[in-house]
């Protein structure tokens, strides 16, 4: 049996120190089990929306508001830090005054703010925020949180370690979104991680950080934390991950548009992975890549509610009798319209418009073509002006923004007789601008009005999900309680 477990725990799962306490208290069911857990936690929750506001705040000259900031995550965290200790002396017994330990945690928080006041103010001084600086910035949150919540972790009992994820997370130099070089993480890992593992204790990394060969500091981009426990377990032959959030796993909807949403028992990474990439926030696609190559087994599970049995990933789909596991909705896209009647039957005509979007780095959800037509999806951003522009050179170019994209993910879609006639009869008072089917076998999605799409949803579910298979779905919970 592999015992080796990866273990990440979100933002709200480490937001204060009661959420920490729970933490550790399910790091130690682990261990009690006689599991080997690998530790990565996330920043405190929203400290890295603040972090970015700092930043952002210096860059403009605005020195004193960048501080002001840093300083509230700095009471924050010794707040925390004091919380702690104070919760595991009350237990054992009166804390002596002044607290050695809780002077201990604040002096080397002290440091590591007053490291950051100094960034701060240099960035006030030059007015220039460059993506590498940006990363140095918001890779606070997590150092800071991984060193303070293995300390706790110790004093709660559990022989844990902290080992800064920069040592062993290497990557490139694309700042914001560095790409993992994952032969240097496994050789890594086994100099940093492997021999406290061997030691029995419990190591405790920053998610979402990295670094370069050289050492520059460096982030994995949304979804990081989760990402650095996937190349963790896969650098080290983990025989499950389990991503620890505030939501009892994968639903079949969003719960405030369908408030009958049952939990996804077990789910394939392909079909995971594509909710991920149309609007599921539990996690972003990108992040379980290493988990697949390795057939790692990955949980979704709740710390506010550790008992519930989450969502399972695995790398082949179980059998379900209903044709979708979930229903996602990716919202704030564009449709673009390019028509051009004089590139009838040009060979070159597609490349040419898929060339300004790959010079604008901007990815396109949805396709649909005719003859001399092409329409697209793409998310709102500021390079739809710019984008536009350049694919007018090619063609006529229309673009309408505030759509939405429905997905519906399944296994084997394509093999459900009248699958189509389903979806339309059940949305058929919604007007639909796109639709795909075929181009995947487990994904069935269309464009709509962004202000249709909650409409859409429950339609779709209530037509979908009214007879759910127990096999996949926690029919239990939507039982009435007696």
């Amino acid at each position: 049996m592999n015992r080796l477990l990866v273990m990440k725990f979100g933002g709200t799962s480490v937001e204060d120190a009661t959420a920490i306490q729970r933490t550790a208290g399910i790091v130690a069911g682990r261990v009690a089990k006689g599991l080997q857990p690998i530790v990565v936690v996330s920043a405190m929750a929203k400290v890295t929306d603040l972090l970015i506001s700092a930043a952002n705040s210096a860059a403009r000259g605005d020195r004193s508001s960048a501080l002001a900031i840093t300083e509230r995550l700095r009471i924050r965290h010794k707040d925390t830090a004091a919380q702690l200790v104070t919760a595991r002396r009350t237990a054992e017994k009166p804390a002596p005054h002044p607290d050695p330990e809780e002077v201990a945690a604040h002096a080397w928080i002290e440091a590591e703010f007053d490291s950051l006041d100094e960034i701060l103010r240099g960035l006030a001084a030059v007015g220039e925020l460059t993506p590498r600086i940006a990363d140095m910035i918001v890779s606070w949150g997590e150092r800071v949180s991984s060193r303070m919540i293995a300390e706790a972790f110790v004093r709660f009992g559990l022989k844990a370690v902290h080992v800064d994820a920069r040592q062993c997370i290497v990557t490139d130099a694309q700042y914001g979104k560095a790409v993992p070089h994952d032969t240097l993480i496994e050789q890594r890992l086994k100099q940093h991680v492997a021999p406290h593992l061997t030691d029995g204790r419990v190591p405790v990394l920053g998610g979402f950080i990295g670094s370069t060969e050289q050492g520059v500091t460096t982030t994995l981009g949304r979804g990081g934390s989760d990402f650095t426990a996937a190349l963790i377990g896969g650098g080290i032959d983990a025989g499950a991950i389990e991503i620890w959030t505030d939501v009892n796993g994968i639903m079949t909807a969003d719960p405030r548009v369908c408030p009958d949403a049952l939990r996804v028992k077990t789910i394939s990474f392909e079909e995971a992975a594509e909710l991920a990439y149309f609007g599921a926030k539990v996690l972003h696609p990108a992040t379980i890549l290493p988990a697949v190559k390795k057939n790692i087994p990955v949980f979704v599970l709740n710390s506010r509610n550790p008992e519930n049995g989450g969502t399972r990933i695995t790398a082949l789909a179980a059998h379900c009798r209903s044709p979708f596991k979930s229903i996602a909705v990716k919202k704030r896209l564009t449709i673009m319209d390019i028509v051009a009647s004089r590139m009838l039957l040009s060979h070159g005509y597609l490349r040419a418009i898929f060339e300004v979007f790959d010079k604008h780095k901007c990815p396109v959800d949805m396709v649909s073509t005719s003859e001399v037509s092409v329409s697209l999806s793409v998310d709102s951003n500021e390079k739809l002006p710019a984008i536009a522009a350049d694919l007018s050179k090619l063609a006529d170019v229309k673009y309408e923004g505030r759509k939405a994209l429905v997905c519906m993910v399944g296994e084997n879609i394509r093999g459900h007789n009248g699958i189509a006639a389903r979806v339309f009869q059940s949305v058929r008072h919604i007007n639909l601008r796109m639709i795909s089917q075929g181009a995947s076998e487990i994904n069935m999605s269309f464009m709509i009005e962004e202000d249709d799409a909650e409409e859409a949803v429950r339609s779709l579910h209530a037509e979908f999900f009214s007879d759910p298979d127990p096999e996949i779905f926690d029919v239990e919970a939507r039982a009435p309680k007696a």
